[in-house]
């Protein structure tokens, strides 16, 4: 009894060994899931610096614009201020006719 008990005990000890070790195609499973898995993340970080890309190239264009239209808007305002000292000096002037034809009509 001792002896087939013994003889079983081993039995279940190699069994449990053998069950326990991973088996060569377990590897390689296991090693392609791992090149999947990189590849994924090296897509995922080239997709990531494109897009970082993509937002400073929109970033810069944005500065441009935002530039391009102060730009405008002090060129805006200066007409607009020329067109507010020609308006003043035409009606200066217009006061100098009305005086000058007051000034005729009382001769």
């Amino acid at each position: 009894m001792k002896k087939s008990l013994w003889v079983l005990s081993i039995m279940l000890a190699l069994a449990i060994t053998l069950t326990g070790c991973a088996t060569t195609r377990d590897l390689e499973k296991m090693q392609a899931q791992e090149n999947q898995i990189n590849a994924k993340a090296d897509q995922a970080l080239q997709d990531a610096k494109a897009a970082a890309a993509k937002a400073d190239a929109a970033t810069t264009r944005a500065e441009t614009a935002v530039k391009v239209s102060e730009d405008r808007a002090q060129q805006a305002e200066a007409r607009a201020q020329q067109a507010e000292a020609r308006a003043q000096q035409a009606e200066a002037r217009a006061q100098q006719a009305e005086a000058i034809f007051t000034k005729s009509m009382k001769k």
